[in-house]
């Protein structure tokens, strides 16, 4: 493997470099980053919000959409605050686009997307 192969573990993820464009950023300014692989099936994200269901053949949760707006931005943030996963960090990511910042959980309190890839 060549050094320019090699994966930086310490880099810190944007959530940009996850996941495809997307819809234009005035249309739908947020994005849901869900680390699917953490997700232990608990449903609150579903209780609370019209945006997640839980998949009856895998018993996992997932979004209906990973871009939304602000019509649908406080129930995806309280879903995000609900997620037990992780200790209670959450695996529901609600990040501005327009700053690349995370806006939900935000464990860390600076905005850095707080996945545990």
């Amino acid at each position: 493997m060549s050094d320019d192969a090699e994966i930086d573990h310490d880099a810190v993820v944007r959530a940009s470099d996850i996941g495809g464009e997307g819809p234009p950023i005035e249309e739908k300014p947020y994005k849901i980053v869900f680390e699917a692989n953490k997700c232990f099936g608990a449903g609150k994200c579903a209780e609370v919000g019209d945006n997640w269901v839980m998949d009856i053949k895998s018993g996992m949760a997932k979004p209906r959409s990973y871009y939304i707006g602000e019509e649908d931005l406080d129930e995806n943030i309280r879903a995000a605050e609900v997620c037990p996963a992780k200790k209670g960090a959450g695996v529901i990511h609600v990040v501005d686009r327009r700053t690349d910042e995370e806006i939900a959980p935000n464990p860390h309190g600076d905005g850095t997307l707080s996945v545990d890839w």
